[in-house]
């Protein structure tokens, strides 16, 4: 199995089940409230690690109950964590958010320490002997972090480390045209629709996807939703047809299962169908249960369910 370096927020999220979202002013009661670990880089981290991997996560949290919390499932993954930061003044990130009955989430996020992770406490040795990184474009969007994984990807293209990043939403609005810059040279661009959409200025997808490509971009993922994803590279734009679920409890994470499993595939040898194939797999199988990174998934189980031979490569 591969050694991954990822770099992302660990945070809480606090979960709330409501009937119906509330008015302004308003007040509904919670049909369920929970609290459970989550944060891009803290779920993808430890996913990889329970697929069977190495798995370094850089991070900053704060002290108390919440950084407890939000490192919980990383410690009894066996993520390295020796690059988690402790922040004195600031508490650990979090989420808030509100889950409909039809799944639909809305979100409010603090981000807290995250922000303020110092690139001075960054070695090269501690990239170079990795064979692959993972980066949350959350990462690039202000603070210390900034400086912190632009660092990293400077070290992970020096040491040719294989590169995802998957984008989120409120990454690719926050930093506009300052994005493509940045992540020059990444191997692997993950997004979902709207993403694309807007990184490219354009309102379809063939016409996004020729622009990347005219940018320079040649190995792209663009997820679907209930349609499943989408693989493009210089060959061929394939669509890979989702894992039927019928029982979709919560799909907080599953963006981040994706992203964790389709890595895994590529380092372990799948090409671009089956990487995305075991992403559909682990998105959908983690929208079954509640929070962010409850899904326990070996690296087994995922084979199973997506029917790809565990031997089977590029």
């Amino acid at each position: 199995m591969a050694h991954f370096f990822v770099v992302g927020d660990a945070t809480v999220d606090q979960m709330y089940f409501v009937r119906e979202f509330p008015d302004p002013g308003g007040e509904v009661s919670a049909i369920r409230a929970v609290m459970q670990p989550g944060g891009s880089g803290g779920t993808v981290a430890t996913v990889l690690a329970r697929l069977g991997n190495k798995a370094r996560i850089a991070t900053r949290v704060g002290t108390g109950p919440f950084s407890d919390l939000a490192l919980r499932n990383l410690a009894a993954a066996g993520v390295d964590m020796r690059l988690v930061q402790k922040d004195e003044a600031l508490q650990t990130s979090s989420v808030t958010l509100i889950i409909t009955p039809d799944a639909n989430r809305t979100m409010i996020s603090a981000a807290g320490a995250s922000r303020h992770l110092d690139s001075a406490e960054l070695r090269e040795e501690a990239i170079a002997d990795c064979d692959a990184l993972v980066m949350s474009a959350y990462s690039l969007m202000g603070g210390p972090q900034k400086e912190y994984a632009l660092q990293a990807l400077n070290l992970a293209r020096k040491h040719k480390l294989t590169t995802f990043v998957d984008l989120g939403t409120g990454a690719v609005r926050a930093l506009q045209e300052r994005l493509m810059p940045a992540l020059r040279g990444i191997d692997y661009w993950l997004m979902n629709e709207r993403e694309l959409y807007m990184l490219t200025g354009r309102t379809t997808i063939s016409e996004a996807v020729r622009a990347l490509r005219e940018d320079g971009i040649e190995q792209i993922v663009v997820k679907v939703g209930a349609m499943g994803s989408i693989v493009i590279n210089a060959e061929f734009t394939e669509l890979v047809e989702a894992h039927e679920i019928d029982n979709v409890i919560d799909s907080t994470g599953a963006g981040d299962y994706y992203t964790a499993a389709f890595a895994h595939a590529i380092m372990a040898g799948h090409d671009l169908y089956g990487a995305a194939r075991l992403g559909n797999v682990a998105g959908a199988l983690n929208t079954t249960v509640v929070g962010a990174q409850s899904l326990v998934l070996d690296a087994a189980t995922l084979e199973r369910h997506a029917a790809i031979p565990t031997d089977a490569t590029a």
